[in-house]
């Protein structure tokens, strides 16, 4: 039997455990020069001033709704997305309200963002979906227009670009996450990125118990930092995201060559105004010209050693914790329905991606 093909694989070579073993030799484990040296990377290659290291994207999330987003206030949410984008707003003490995506793009749709102000809305946390920028442009002037501050998620957009312009680079903060199946990993961790010295500084409280010199706190803050450990594993990741985007995006524009044309597939689309990261690569299922579920496609797949994954099964406005939103989003239901995500992680073979498309293809056929 062919070998498995998983859906992801992190990344991690001789020069991440060589710096794992200095950092454990060191004896300096906890938040330290590394976590610094990590940190000044970071907003450099994006094209920031700061950047804000901790335990992971979910942390950044929060701590940036907490410090841009009052008690009670509404933020304006994707409903295609995962949860922590909507939950860390409710864990803030503030309201998300959900709005619809783009068919094409399944990014915020600016339009139906607009629809959903009220004089009670603060906030947008538009979200960089598989890899792919969102309307960046039409959403920030929709934020110039209302007053409202845009935290960004990067999460699964590590070195994207829009217009030529890294996703890092833009205002009020942004926030990314170093999982195992990111571009990038820490094992766990996230990053804050912005310019404004105000905001790095209160994010920088927030993280460490509020601490502004030893043992004087002024606020209240938590301990999502992150270890010395974790970024060094994260700086060495970060010195080759170029290579291992460069080879997504390689695999994605293989995987849409071979897969053109296949009934009952459609593929992403590329814009030339943006750079995806292809975090995924995800398909829509056309079920009803498929003759099968979505299930039955996917377990098809697996008979052939491909491993593949739902983002994301349900639209956030359905999920208990929101249970009553009342929000209507009819294209977040709809792809909710129809998206797979097929393996195109750096590790991929000219022979793996050729299984991958022969497999596809044979199944689309119904043999």
């Amino acid at each position: 039997m062919a070998k498995r093909i998983s859906i992801a694989q992190p990344s991690i070579g001789r020069r991440e455990l060589e710096a794992a073993r200095r950092v454990l030799e060191s004896g300096q484990l906890r938040a330290g020069p590394v976590t610094e040296k990590f940190e000044r990377e970071f907003a450099r290659l994006a094209g920031a001033r700061f950047a804000v290291a901790v335990n992971s994207g979910t942390s950044a999330l929060f701590l940036a709704a907490s410090v841009l987003v009052g008690p009670g206030e509404e933020v304006i949410v994707p409903d295609f997305t995962f949860v922590a984008t909507a939950s860390m707003v409710l864990a803030a003490g503030a309201r998300p309200v959900f709005a619809d995506v783009d068919p094409r793009t399944f990014t915020l749709d600016p339009s139906d963002a607009e629809r959903r102000i009220t004089p009670r809305t603060r906030a947008m946390i538009p979200v960089h979906l598989y890899g792919r920028p969102a309307a960046m442009a039409p959403l920030l002037r929709l934020a110039r227009k209302y007053r409202l501050k845009i935290i960004w998620d990067a999460a699964q957009a590590h070195g994207a670009k829009y217009q030529g312009r890294d996703v890092g680079s833009f205002p009020d903060v942004v926030c990314y996450s170093f999982y195992p199946t990111k571009n990038m990993t820490t094992g766990e961790g996230g990053m804050l990125v912005t310019s404004n010295a105000r905001l790095a500084r209160e994010l920088r409280l927030m993280r460490s118990h509020g601490e502004s010199g030893r043992y004087r706190h002024v606020r209240l803050g938590y301990n999502f930092r992150m270890t010395d450990l974790a970024s060094a594993l994260g700086l060495e990741q970060l010195w080759r995201l170029e290579i291992t985007n460069r080879r997504r995006r390689q695999n994605a524009a293989a995987l849409c060559r071979g897969l053109q044309g296949t009934r009952g597939i459609e593929l992403p689309e590329e814009d030339p105004s943006v750079q995806h990261v292809y975090n995924s690569f995800t398909v829509r299922l056309d079920t009803s010209v498929l003759g099968m579920s979505r299930d039955e496609f996917r377990r098809r797949l697996a008979e052939r050693g491909i491993e593949t994954a739902v983002h994301y099964p349900r639209p956030l406005s359905r999920q208990p914790l929101f249970h009553g939103s009342g929000s209507d989003c009819p294209v977040s239901k709809q792809l909710a329905r129809a998206v797979l995500s097929l393996p195109v992680h750096p590790a991929l073979s000219r022979a793996d991606l050729e299984r991958i498309i022969r497999a596809v293809r044979e199944v689309a056929k119904g043999n």
